[in-house]
């Protein structure tokens, strides 16, 4: 059976097949030029420069000392990108606390909907925190999540302080005995002070709620906008501590060469790639099965 992951690599995989099956097959596959049109196709699925010459440093004598072809070694090389999962320790804090953040359009509400679904599917329970407070549908779409998803939902009026918002479904949760947390929030430009700024002010008041919380918090990217995510991420984690990456519109994008580079450079872990738009659609990120889909 083939992975979603992979599945939704199609249109990257498209545009990098034939080229690659070329190169590969090459019997002298392992010379300069061969290299140089390597990374001409790595940049082609928006891989960035700099995790483009980690790949490809020393790479044939790597090949060469392994025993193996170029491609089996690029994979490696692709592997010892990503972080090691963290080690499992012992069960999780009730509520877990999750905060979201990104810009506009990146998929955070639907993205919260989708968890929220899987994890009442598992038998939790929770609230959806809505304090995306300024866009007028933001607190109306995530209602409509919160009821098909079977979890409470935590609104106040257009244009509340949305750190009061997220204060509020902490309590609720910590009262009712609640399983999560799943906090929205407003999708902001990462060149806005003052937003950005905002959200560390959610993130300080949600922890009054309950000490230690957020326990997690996830900054959810746009698969189709390549290399401008790198740039979003380094703003975003200079004002809350992220901890995870989820990586949306995986499966419309030519660019899924993006991951490589934000677990290069970022060195925080994808939790969740999105690959379509139904519910199990999102699905937890597979270093493995990422790169075998880019390399098939």
């Amino acid at each position: 059976m083939i992975g979603k992951i992979r599945l939704g690599l199609k249109k990257t995989r498209e545009a990098l097949t034939e080229r690659l099956a070329g190169l590969f097959s090459r019997p002298s596959e392992q010379d300069e030029a061969t290299l140089e049109e390597l990374e001409e196709v790595l940049l082609t699925a928006d891989v960035g420069i700099e995790t483009i010459h980690r790949l490809l440093d020393r790479l044939p004598r790597e090949a060469r000392s392994g025993g193996s072809g170029l491609k089996e070694a690029l994979r490696l090389r692709m592997l010892s990108l990503f972080p090691p999962p963290p080690p499992k320790e012992g069960p999780p804090p009730k509520p877990w606390v999750q905060l979201f953040v990104g810009v506009n359009g990146v998929g955070k509400t639907t993205t919260i909907g989708k968890l929220a679904a899987q994890r009442v599917s598992l038998g939790q329970r929770g609230v959806l925190a809505a304090a995306d407070t300024f866009r007028a549908a933001a607190a109306e779409q995530l209602e409509i999540w919160s009821k098909r998803s079977g979890s409470d939902l935590v609104r106040q009026k257009e244009g509340a302080d949305p750190a009061a918002v997220a204060f509020d479904a902490v309590q609720t949760a910590v009262a009712k005995g609640l399983d999560f947390v799943l906090i929205d929030t407003a999708g902001r430009l990462h060149v806005k002070h003052n937003l950005m700024e905002e959200l560390g002010k959610v993130h300080r008041v949600a922890g009054r709620a309950l000490p230690g919380c957020p326990h997690q918090v996830s900054l959810i990217l746009d698969a189709t906008t390549g290399q401008n995510g790198l740039s979003q991420a380094r703003q975003f984690t200079a004002k809350v501590p992220v901890s995870d990456l989820i990586l949306t519109k995986l499966d419309g994008t030519a660019k899924g060469g993006i991951a490589l580079s934000i677990a290069a450079e970022l060195g925080l872990p994808i939790r969740y790639v999105g690959v379509g738009e139904k519910v199990d659609d999102l699905v937890p990120f597979d270093a493995q099965e990422y790169v075998a889909g880019l390399l098939a």
